[in-house]
Order: C-alpha cells, then structure tokens, then sequence
C-alpha cells in the first residue's frame, strides 16, 4: 500500500490557506461574467463560490491563491485527485498519437477492455463504451434491458439519481430536477429505498431493509399492485445524491433473488459509488452478488475525462450492430487516462486503503453525531461519507439551512463538501482517494467547528 509520504507529494503542502475569504477579488471579477454570460442553471459555483486555478491531488487552488482541501472530488470523478502524475503522463501521450476513433478499436481501446475485465466479476464479461456521461451509461443499460426482455416498464428506488437525460431523469427521484419539464419517459415506477434512519415503513429499524426487499416482491407477484412485469430494476449500489444512503447485504442479496424468481434483469448503478470509491473497486461486491448489468462513469476517466461504460453478462449480448451508436464514444485520451489510473489503483491497493481510512473518518463523524444536537447521523463506507442535519434530533426534522451553511462556512474556511438527501439536509464528502489522512481529518476537524459554530449561534 502506498505511503502517507507519497501521497503527500500529490497534493499542495500548504492546505487549507485562505488568503482572502472566498470569492475574493479575481473570483468575483470571473464570478460576474458567468452570471452575465452562461445560463442560470449552473449551480456549484452558486454554493461555493470562486473560480479555480489549479488542482494537486486532494487540494484546489483559486485565482485569488486561496487553497482547499478537497472533500467533494468532482462529485466523485477525481478517485487519484488532481493532476496524478502517472495520468497526465498516459494522456499526452495518447494525445500525441490519435484521439478520436468512435468504435473502431485500437491498442489503447484494447487496454481499457483488458483493464476493466480483470476488475469486474468474470460473470460480466461484455463491455460497451456509449456516450461520455453517467446518464448515457444509464440510457445505454436501460436499452439493453428492455430490447433483449421485450418489456417496457422500469423499476427504480425512491431516493435515485441516475442521471439528467431522458430515461436516466425518468429515474430520478428529485422533484427540483424534474419540475417544469414536462412528461418524462413513461413506465417507471419507484418503491421505498432501505433509508433505516428515515423509516418509510413504521417497523423495527432492524427490520427496514427486509421490508423494503419484500416490498418488491409483493409488487412483482400481485397481479393487482398496479406494476407490470418490468425488464428491469435499477438501483444504486450505495445511494449517492440522495444522502450516502447504504444497503445492507440482506437486503442486495434478497433483490437479486427476488430478480431471478421473477426473470426481471437487476442493474446496479455504480457511477459514483464504484472504482475504489467504498472500499471495494464495485460497491455491489461489499453485498456478495454480481447484478446483471453495471454502469460506470465519473471517476472511469481518470482525471475528469469524459467517458461512460456498461458492463453485462455475456447472455444480453444480442444488439445487432449500429444498434446503439454516438460520436463520443471512442474517447482515446479518456480510456489512456482511465486505464492508468486503474492500474495505478490496483497497484497501490487504493480501494483497500480508502475502506480503512474512511473507518478512522468515521471515528470523528460518529462522536459528532453524539455530540451535537443538529447532527442526526453520520454515514459512511469508505470514502463515502455523510452528516444527516435536523433542526432537532429526537423529530429528526430535515434541516437544508444547516447543511448549506455546513457548506458555505465550511468552504469560507478551506474545505470543500457537497450537499444531498431527500431533503438537500445531508453534507455529503467525497474526497480523492488519494487525500492523506492528515488532511481528511483536518477537513473533518473544520467541518466539526462550523457545526459547533451554527450550534453556538455565531453562524447565520
């Protein structure tokens, strides 16, 4: 396993630095002609707001020279962070030789197939690279499914994010992304996600992941419950935008066979929960079962090169060809950085590492829960990692308030989180995986006085 020295070298030594407090000067000046210039959907910018200048590893700089430590990775997309050396190396090099070939395969092609197959369970043993995003991977696995059952419907989980497009925004739960669009696919339905610290079935806590299991196979068995037969049931390994929400292994185990009992095709998201992410290179591999299809994205590029895949088991391999195309799916800088960056992975046992460091961040998240009165539970696998916050803890009454000033006063002092969950009300963490744990728990540390701070009332 790599050392705590190595993986300093990655990152800025000075982290955090507030210069100014964010946005200072320079970042207002680029700030104004965003506003002015691009379209009132951009968000980040909006929650944390700068421009930034520079990356290194888990650290990010401004145009004001102000540095972060970065706990919220691209959203998931920077595994080996900012700027890793053995990535860009691979990328200029590919750039130098070709960058665009749609499918037509290639030596570097070739190695992101082999790269990939030697991490995903022999059973998934087809690839197909469509568009760049995760919602293409989405759209893509969607497809498969329904062309190879002749079925139409979809069963998705309350709580999903899978995407913006089409199919993929049909699947989502959050109602801010999908008021005001218009009808959306039709013929997805939505059941309860096992979310114990929100119950959504009254029972035993103990008992929130079974239910919510059966809950499946009582709409799949009554000819009544107002479900067709789907051809497919698609959920997130570890629920990501909807607040690090993370299943048991009886409950993944149980819907794999009430999958096969009903011949319906399990799909298992793992854009931002798998490569590394949870602690294991899938997330499903935590819950012993392999689904029939997986997406992936974000962090398959590498360091944010844009690229989307699905894997399958060889069974569903029936698309004649041109069945599915796009111009964008033959990135070649993409799958050059990606394959690196997997490699590089595997060699420095990262996932392993980033299950053991996110043991130790639980340590401090958890006393937080203990100790604060607006913390209602820290969640966490690996470098997955959550802080629920409620007005009160005995109601659990959902506060977006806290989380966002979780976010903006935790971004004013030098670090960089995102927020989720049902109700916007979780600060989620997604750091590199490449973050030393010096500089993990300084973020936790920061994160845990603006907390004390909003609870003392000298935040607003």
């Amino acid at each position: 396993m790599i050392s705590e020295e190595e993986l300093a070298k990655l990152s800025f030594k000075e982290a955090p630095r507030i210069k100014v407090t964010p946005p200072g000067p320079r970042s207002q000046e680029i700030l104004s002609y965003q506003k002015e210039h691009e379209s009132s959907a951009v968000s980040y910018s909006k929650g944390m707001p700068m421009a930034l200048r520079r990356g290194r590893g888990a650290t990010l700089e401004d145009v004001d020279g102000n540095i972060y430590i970065d706990m919220f990775g691209g959203a998931g997309v920077m595994a080996v962070g900012h700027g890793h050396p053995v990535v860009l190396k691979a990328a200029h090099e590919q750039i130098d030789q070709i960058t665009h070939t749609l499918d037509i395969p290639s030596p570097t092609r070739k190695n992101m197939v082999e790269v990939l197959r030697k991490l995903l369970p022999k059973e998934l043993n087809r690839i197909f690279f469509g568009g760049p995003t995760g919602s293409d991977a989405v759209e893509q696995a969607i497809k498969l499914a329904r062309y190879n059952t002749g079925r139409n419907s979809i069963i998705a989980f309350e709580g999903a994010y899978h995407g913006m497009t089409g199919i993929s925004l049909a699947l989502t739960c959050d109602s801010h992304h999908r008021e005001g669009i218009g009808q959306l696919v039709p013929d997805v339905q939505f059941i309860p996600y096992p979310y114990t610290y929100r119950n959504p079935f009254g029972c035993p806590d103990e008992e929130v992941d079974l239910q919510a299991a059966e809950y499946l196979d009582r709409v799949l068995s009554d000819s009544h419950s107002g479900y067709l037969k789907p051809a497919a049931v698609i959920l997130e390994s570890v629920q990501g935008e909807g607040g690090t929400i993370i299943p048991t292994t009886r409950f993944m185990k149980r819907i794999r066979e009430i999958c096969n009992k009903h011949d319906v095709l399990m799909i298992c998201d793992e854009i931002q929960a798998g490569l590394g992410r949870t602690g294991k290179m899938f997330a499903f591999e935590h819950f012993d079962i392999v689904p029939d299809i997986v997406t992936m994205s974000k962090a398959l590029g590498g360091i944010g090169f844009p690229i989307a895949a699905i894997a399958y088991k060889d069974k569903l391999n029936t698309w004649p060809a041109g069945k599915s195309i796009g111009t964008f799916r033959g990135n070649m800088i993409a799958f050059a950085a990606g394959a690196a960056a997997l490699n590089w992975m595997t060699e420095n046992h990262i996932p392993e590492r980033a299950l053991e460091l996110g043991k130790k961040a639980m340590l401090p998240l958890k006393k937080l829960e203990s100790e604060s009165a607006i913390v209602g539970e820290a969640r966490g696998i690996g470098l997955m990692l959550a802080l629920e916050m409620v007005t009160d803890k005995r109601s659990k009454e959902p506060s977006s308030e806290y989380a966002q000033m979780v976010r903006k006063y935790g971004h004013q002092r030098g670090v960089m989180i995102e927020v989720g969950g049902h109700h916007s009300n979780v600060a989620r963490m997604l750091p590199p995986l490449v973050i030393t744990e010096e500089y993990l728990m300084k973020g936790i540390n920061i994160l845990s006085g603006v907390i004390e701070d909003i609870e003392a009332g000298k935040l607003s």
